[in-house]
Protein backbone atom coordinates (compact mmCIF):
# COMPACT_ATOMS: atom_id res chain seq x y z
CA UNK A 1 0.00 0.00 0.00
CA UNK A 2 1.05 3.37 -0.29
CA UNK A 3 1.71 3.79 3.29
CA UNK A 4 4.54 1.48 2.58
CA UNK A 5 6.12 3.49 0.47
CA UNK A 6 6.18 6.29 2.17
CA UNK A 7 7.85 4.99 4.74
CA UNK A 8 11.00 3.89 3.06
CA UNK A 9 13.75 6.18 4.18
CA UNK A 10 13.91 9.16 1.70
CA UNK A 11 16.52 11.04 3.42
CA UNK A 12 17.18 12.29 7.29
CA UNK A 13 16.52 16.14 8.32
CA UNK A 14 14.80 16.21 5.30
CA UNK A 15 13.58 20.15 6.29
CA UNK A 16 16.63 21.54 5.74
CA UNK A 17 20.12 19.81 4.88
CA UNK A 18 22.14 22.17 6.43
CA UNK A 19 25.08 22.46 4.76
CA UNK A 20 27.32 25.81 3.84
CA UNK A 21 28.37 25.25 0.27
CA UNK A 22 29.47 28.87 0.28
CA UNK A 23 31.68 27.80 3.37
CA UNK A 24 32.88 24.68 1.66
CA UNK A 25 34.31 26.47 -1.53
CA UNK A 26 36.02 29.46 0.61
CA UNK A 27 37.68 26.27 1.84
CA UNK A 28 38.68 24.17 -0.60
CA UNK A 29 39.85 27.74 -2.46
CA UNK A 30 42.19 28.15 0.46
CA UNK A 31 43.65 24.49 0.14
CA UNK A 32 44.33 24.95 -3.58
CA UNK A 33 46.32 27.62 -2.42
CA UNK A 34 47.99 26.19 0.29
CA UNK A 35 48.78 23.43 -2.32
CA UNK A 36 49.43 25.77 -5.70
CA UNK A 37 51.86 28.29 -4.16
CA UNK A 38 54.46 26.07 -2.54
CA UNK A 39 54.16 24.16 -6.07
CA UNK A 40 54.83 27.02 -7.74
CA UNK A 41 57.91 28.25 -5.53
CA UNK A 42 59.62 24.92 -6.05
CA UNK A 43 58.85 24.99 -9.85
CA UNK A 44 60.67 27.67 -10.42
CA UNK A 45 63.44 26.04 -8.22
CA UNK A 46 63.69 23.95 -10.56
CA UNK A 47 66.50 24.12 -13.50
CA UNK A 48 64.54 24.24 -16.66
CA UNK A 49 61.88 26.27 -17.88
CA UNK A 50 58.24 26.00 -18.52
CA UNK A 51 58.82 25.43 -22.33
CA UNK A 52 60.91 22.81 -21.32
CA UNK A 53 58.72 20.85 -19.69
CA UNK A 54 55.85 21.12 -22.17
CA UNK A 55 58.55 20.01 -24.79
CA UNK A 56 60.12 16.90 -23.25
CA UNK A 57 58.04 15.98 -19.94
CA UNK A 58 58.62 12.41 -20.00
CA UNK A 59 62.71 13.52 -20.20
CA UNK A 60 62.08 15.92 -17.50
CA UNK A 61 59.73 13.97 -14.88
CA UNK A 62 62.44 11.39 -13.64
CA UNK A 63 64.53 14.23 -12.68
CA UNK A 64 61.80 16.85 -11.04
CA UNK A 65 61.81 16.43 -7.23
CA UNK A 66 59.31 13.85 -5.10
CA UNK A 67 57.76 17.36 -3.74
CA UNK A 68 57.17 18.88 -6.67
CA UNK A 69 55.13 15.32 -7.78
CA UNK A 70 52.91 14.84 -5.11
CA UNK A 71 51.79 18.68 -4.56
CA UNK A 72 51.27 18.56 -8.54
CA UNK A 73 49.39 14.86 -8.14
CA UNK A 74 47.35 16.66 -5.16
CA UNK A 75 46.23 19.85 -7.14
CA UNK A 76 45.07 17.64 -10.32
CA UNK A 77 43.48 15.01 -8.78
CA UNK A 78 41.56 17.64 -6.36
CA UNK A 79 40.14 19.05 -9.43
CA UNK A 80 38.68 15.70 -10.77
CA UNK A 81 35.09 15.17 -9.52
CA UNK A 82 31.51 15.06 -11.47
CA UNK A 83 31.52 18.33 -12.72
CA UNK A 84 35.08 18.26 -13.88
CA UNK A 85 35.54 14.36 -15.05
CA UNK A 86 39.51 14.29 -15.50
CA UNK A 87 40.84 11.44 -16.40
CA UNK A 88 43.03 10.45 -13.02
CA UNK A 89 44.51 6.91 -13.16
CA UNK A 90 46.91 7.83 -15.77
CA UNK A 91 48.45 10.39 -13.33
CA UNK A 92 48.38 7.67 -10.65
CA UNK A 93 50.46 5.38 -12.91
CA UNK A 94 53.00 8.43 -13.52
CA UNK A 95 54.01 8.77 -10.36
CA UNK A 96 54.42 5.07 -9.36
CA UNK A 97 56.57 3.96 -12.26
CA UNK A 98 59.74 3.13 -10.88
CA UNK A 99 61.68 5.81 -13.05
CA UNK A 100 59.28 8.39 -11.84
CA UNK A 101 58.06 7.33 -8.63
CA UNK A 102 57.96 9.66 -5.81
CA UNK A 103 59.69 6.82 -3.74
CA UNK A 104 62.67 4.98 -3.89
CA UNK A 105 60.83 1.79 -2.63
CA UNK A 106 57.36 -0.07 -3.53
CA UNK A 107 55.58 0.58 -0.59
CA UNK A 108 56.89 3.97 -0.35
CA UNK A 109 55.26 4.91 -3.30
CA UNK A 110 52.44 3.02 -2.47
CA UNK A 111 52.07 4.48 0.27
CA UNK A 112 52.75 7.96 -0.68
CA UNK A 113 50.49 7.66 -3.95
CA UNK A 114 47.81 5.96 -2.06
CA UNK A 115 47.17 8.72 0.56
CA UNK A 116 48.01 12.16 -0.94
CA UNK A 117 45.77 10.91 -3.72
CA UNK A 118 42.83 9.76 -1.44
CA UNK A 119 43.06 13.00 0.41
CA UNK A 120 42.73 15.37 -2.83
CA UNK A 121 39.90 12.70 -4.20
CA UNK A 122 38.43 13.19 -0.97
CA UNK A 123 38.19 17.22 -1.61
CA UNK A 124 37.04 16.21 -4.64
CA UNK A 125 34.16 14.30 -4.39
CA UNK A 126 33.28 16.95 -1.10
CA UNK A 127 32.93 19.29 -4.33
CA UNK A 128 30.72 17.13 -5.66
CA UNK A 129 28.50 16.74 -2.82
CA UNK A 130 28.55 20.57 -2.34
CA UNK A 131 27.44 21.03 -5.52
CA UNK A 132 24.89 18.45 -5.97
CA UNK A 133 23.42 19.46 -2.39
CA UNK A 134 23.46 23.00 -3.78
CA UNK A 135 21.32 22.08 -7.17
CA UNK A 136 18.90 19.56 -4.82
CA UNK A 137 17.77 22.85 -3.25
CA UNK A 138 15.64 23.56 -6.41
CA UNK A 139 12.04 22.42 -6.27
CA UNK A 140 12.21 20.95 -9.41
CA UNK A 141 15.00 18.79 -8.92
CA UNK A 142 14.75 18.19 -5.73
CA UNK A 143 11.32 16.14 -6.70
CA UNK A 144 13.71 13.05 -7.28
CA UNK A 145 13.26 12.65 -4.04
CA UNK A 146 9.66 11.52 -4.16
CA UNK A 147 10.09 9.58 -7.25
CA UNK A 148 9.63 5.73 -6.73
CA UNK A 149 12.89 4.42 -8.09
CA UNK A 150 14.74 6.60 -5.76
CA UNK A 151 12.88 5.64 -2.82
CA UNK A 152 13.50 2.06 -3.70
CA UNK A 153 17.41 3.39 -4.14
CA UNK A 154 17.49 4.89 -0.90
CA UNK A 155 15.87 1.76 0.95
CA UNK A 156 19.34 -0.30 -0.58
CA UNK A 157 21.53 2.29 0.05
CA UNK A 158 20.20 2.72 3.33
CA UNK A 159 21.21 -0.72 4.26
CA UNK A 160 24.46 0.03 4.43
CA UNK A 161 25.81 3.30 3.58
CA UNK A 162 29.28 3.29 4.70
CA UNK A 163 30.33 0.31 2.92
CA UNK A 164 28.68 0.80 -0.60
CA UNK A 165 30.65 4.78 -0.74
CA UNK A 166 33.62 2.82 0.17
CA UNK A 167 33.63 0.13 -2.66
CA UNK A 168 32.25 2.43 -5.21
CA UNK A 169 34.99 4.76 -4.69
CA UNK A 170 37.39 1.33 -5.21
CA UNK A 171 35.79 0.71 -8.64
CA UNK A 172 37.40 2.38 -11.76
CA UNK A 173 33.70 4.25 -13.29
CA UNK A 174 33.97 6.67 -15.51
CA UNK A 175 29.96 8.09 -13.34
CA UNK A 176 29.37 7.30 -9.34
CA UNK A 177 26.12 7.31 -9.18
CA UNK A 178 26.55 6.41 -5.52
CA UNK A 179 28.07 9.69 -4.65
CA UNK A 180 25.12 11.31 -6.27
CA UNK A 181 22.95 8.85 -3.89
CA UNK A 182 24.93 9.91 -0.92
CA UNK A 183 24.11 13.43 -1.49
CA UNK A 184 20.29 13.05 -2.62
CA UNK A 185 20.20 10.97 0.87
CA UNK A 186 21.63 13.35 2.70
CA UNK A 187 24.02 11.11 3.86
CA UNK A 188 26.22 13.17 6.85
CA UNK A 189 29.62 14.53 5.54
CA UNK A 190 31.67 13.00 7.87
CA UNK A 191 30.80 9.44 7.07
CA UNK A 192 31.12 10.00 3.34
CA UNK A 193 34.58 11.81 3.51
CA UNK A 194 35.66 8.95 5.50
CA UNK A 195 34.26 6.20 2.94
CA UNK A 196 35.45 8.02 0.33
CA UNK A 197 38.96 8.34 1.33
CA UNK A 198 39.59 4.74 2.67
CA UNK A 199 37.90 3.66 -0.82
CA UNK A 200 40.47 5.80 -2.96
CA UNK A 201 42.97 5.20 -0.65
CA UNK A 202 42.57 1.29 -1.85
CA UNK A 203 42.40 2.01 -5.49
CA UNK A 204 45.17 4.42 -5.55
CA UNK A 205 47.53 2.10 -3.53
CA UNK A 206 46.46 -0.93 -5.76
CA UNK A 207 46.92 1.34 -9.17
CA UNK A 208 50.19 2.33 -7.94
CA UNK A 209 51.51 -1.08 -6.19
CA UNK A 210 50.85 -3.07 -9.84
CA UNK A 211 52.29 -0.08 -11.39
CA UNK A 212 55.39 -0.40 -9.47
CA UNK A 213 55.36 -3.77 -9.89
CA UNK A 214 54.76 -4.44 -13.65
CA UNK A 215 55.39 -1.43 -15.40
CA UNK A 216 54.19 -0.37 -18.65
CA UNK A 217 51.85 -3.83 -17.89
CA UNK A 218 50.10 -1.66 -15.51
CA UNK A 219 46.80 -1.88 -17.00
CA UNK A 220 45.93 -4.86 -15.01
CA UNK A 221 45.27 -2.79 -12.01
CA UNK A 222 42.21 -2.23 -13.43
CA UNK A 223 41.35 -6.15 -12.99
CA UNK A 224 43.18 -5.77 -9.47
CA UNK A 225 40.90 -3.29 -8.71
CA UNK A 226 37.66 -5.66 -9.92
CA UNK A 227 39.24 -8.19 -8.06
CA UNK A 228 39.30 -6.24 -4.35
CA UNK A 229 35.75 -5.17 -5.16
CA UNK A 230 34.29 -8.29 -5.82
CA UNK A 231 36.54 -10.03 -2.55
CA UNK A 232 34.93 -7.07 -0.35
CA UNK A 233 31.38 -7.62 -1.79
CA UNK A 234 31.41 -11.44 -0.91
CA UNK A 235 33.00 -10.37 2.39
CA UNK A 236 29.98 -8.23 2.95
CA UNK A 237 27.45 -10.33 1.17
CA UNK A 238 28.44 -13.97 2.05
CA UNK A 239 28.35 -14.00 5.76
CA UNK A 240 24.56 -12.28 6.09
CA UNK A 241 23.38 -14.29 3.30
CA UNK A 242 24.24 -18.07 4.94
CA UNK A 243 23.21 -16.29 7.84
CA UNK A 244 19.76 -15.61 6.58
CA UNK A 245 19.92 -19.51 5.33
CA UNK A 246 20.31 -21.07 8.57
CA UNK A 247 18.59 -18.91 10.33
CA UNK A 248 15.10 -19.41 8.14
CA UNK A 249 16.03 -23.45 8.38
CA UNK A 250 15.84 -22.78 12.63
CA UNK A 251 12.57 -20.87 12.26
CA UNK A 252 11.08 -20.25 9.35
CA UNK A 253 7.90 -18.67 10.70
CA UNK A 254 9.99 -15.50 12.03
CA UNK A 255 11.92 -15.12 8.88
CA UNK A 256 8.87 -15.11 6.99
CA UNK A 257 7.50 -12.16 8.77
CA UNK A 258 11.36 -10.37 8.68
CA UNK A 259 11.16 -10.96 5.38
CA UNK A 260 7.87 -8.90 4.41
CA UNK A 261 9.48 -5.69 5.42
CA UNK A 262 9.51 -4.32 2.18
CA UNK A 263 7.43 -6.80 0.04
CA UNK A 264 7.16 -5.69 -3.70
CA UNK A 265 3.35 -6.56 -3.73
CA UNK A 266 2.66 -3.79 -0.86
CA UNK A 267 4.17 -0.91 -2.86
CA UNK A 268 0.77 0.19 -4.93
CA UNK A 269 1.24 3.05 -7.23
Amino acid sequence: MTGSLDSAPIAPHAAADGVSVRRWFAVYGLYLLAAAVPLAVLLGREPWSWADWLDRPRQLLPATSPAVKLLAFAVYISLCCTFLPLPANWIVAAVAMRDTAVADTLWGTTLLVAAVGALASTVANLNDYHLFTWLLRSRRIGRVRRTRVYRAAARWFARSPFFLVTLFNIIPIPVDVIRMLATTFRYPRLPFAAANFLGRFVRYGVIAGVTWSLGREGKWAVLALLATAVALGAAKVLPGLFGRIFTRGANPPAAEVSNTAYCPEEIEP
